[in-house]
């Protein structure tokens, strides 16, 4: 970082010099996304993801054979996997979509209109505070915090569970990371 000098602007993510730190943010990225998605004048949303918004796939759909809950899948799934993939660039500073665009790039094959919906929710979110972003510390802390979760049966459609984890340096966030487990465990103490 001490041969940053005078470089603002490194592959979409802008840096800032404070008294506090430099701030890594993408504002000029979600501003482009915002204007993409022309939700230049919709109203920001207070959370990333709605809680009660329960998203299946197609094929859970087709399995349970409820009329209620079909959708047709969106006849270009083009437009959504490219904003997924725009939102996924997003996170590297942006951890509070994390789970959000974990949640929603499960659906990436056939993705329908409620799942649409909640990515563009995503992009109302940042749009309350485009410049959000990661501090690194200038405060000479030099301890290590570890924070970790796992969630038993979390995923609805396949009960397998979530695990993640954050780790900060001083108070400077190094890295963070949620992960489907490839396994499904039958009871909590098979978890631990």
């Amino acid at each position: 970082m001490k041969d940053l000098g005078e470089l603002r602007f490194f592959l979409g993510i802008e840096f800032v010099r404070s008294s506090k730190g430099i701030v890594m943010h993408q504002r000029k990225y979600v501003f482009e996304l915002i204007s993409e998605t022309r939700l230049g004048n919709a109203k920001p949303a207070v959370t990333p993801i709605d809680n009660n918004n329960k998203l299946t796939s197609k094929q859970y759909d087709d399995y349970v054979n409820s009329e209620n809950d079909k959708e047709d899948p969106l006849a270009d799934q083009n437009i959504y996997q490219r904003l997924i993939g725009k939102l996924l660039y997003l996170t590297m500073t942006r951890p509070d979509i994390a789970f959000g665009v974990q949640t929603l790039s499960q659906f990436l094959q056939q993705p329908k209109k409620t799942h649409m919906e909640a990515s563009l929710r995503i992009v109302r979110y940042i749009k309350g505070q485009p410049g959000q972003g990661i501090l690194l510390s200038s405060n000479p802390d030099n301890k290590f915090t570890t924070f970790c979760d796992a969630d038993w049966a979390s995923c609805p459609l396949t009960r397998k569970f979530v695990t993640g984890y954050f780790i900060k340096f001083g108070n400077s966030v190094v890295t963070w990371k949620s992960k489907k487990q490839s396994t499904m465990s039958r009871s909590s103490a098979e978890v631990e």
